[in-house]
């Protein structure tokens, strides 16, 4: 090609490039990212304890992790895995509690159940809310330490 049509032909790829761009960058809503120099500012008033601390450590880890290219549900996941040790206190919890680990029904889909499997299926369910919580409002996650998100117990 000589001068003038290459130049035309890369400009046009560069326009195009910069439409495809565009049209594939996700809008952000900043208004909808946590807080995190609140502490357990996502954490519904009067949440046990247990349940606190899983949320505080899904929703920093899944923040942290956000940015991964992988499908939400396995950033989810990893960061269910991240916590394991803080839901593993909140279910030793429930097992020492009087009929702790017995079966009923799920009150949201009555299925049967028990609170460790509840637990869990709390874990993994936040987690994942957070993951697109962060993709949705291109939110900053929150600072880390030692390769792991500052404020995370366990």
């Amino acid at each position: 090609m000589s001068g003038k049509p290459l130049a035309a032909a890369l400009m046009a790829a560069a326009a195009l490039g910069a439409c495809a761009k565009t049209a594939s960058a996700p809008a952000s809503n900043g208004s909808i990212c946590a807080n995190f120099k609140l502490a357990n500012a996502g954490v519904a008033p009067g949440a046990p304890e247990g349940a606190a601390t899983v949320d505080e450590c899904v929703r920093r880890w899944a923040y942290s992790l956000a940015t991964s290219r992988d499908p939400a549900e396995s950033v989810a996941e990893a960061a269910t895995v991240a916590c394991s040790t803080a839901l593993v206190r909140w279910n030793q919890a429930a097992v020492a509690q009087p009929d702790g680990a017995d079966e009923s029904a799920s009150l949201i889909t009555g299925q049967p159940t028990n609170p460790l499997a509840e637990h869990n299926a709390f874990a993994h369910s936040r987690a994942l809310l957070y993951v697109v919580q962060a993709r949705a409002g291109n939110c900053p996650a929150p600072p880390a330490k030692d390769g792991r998100p500052e404020g995370v117990v366990g």
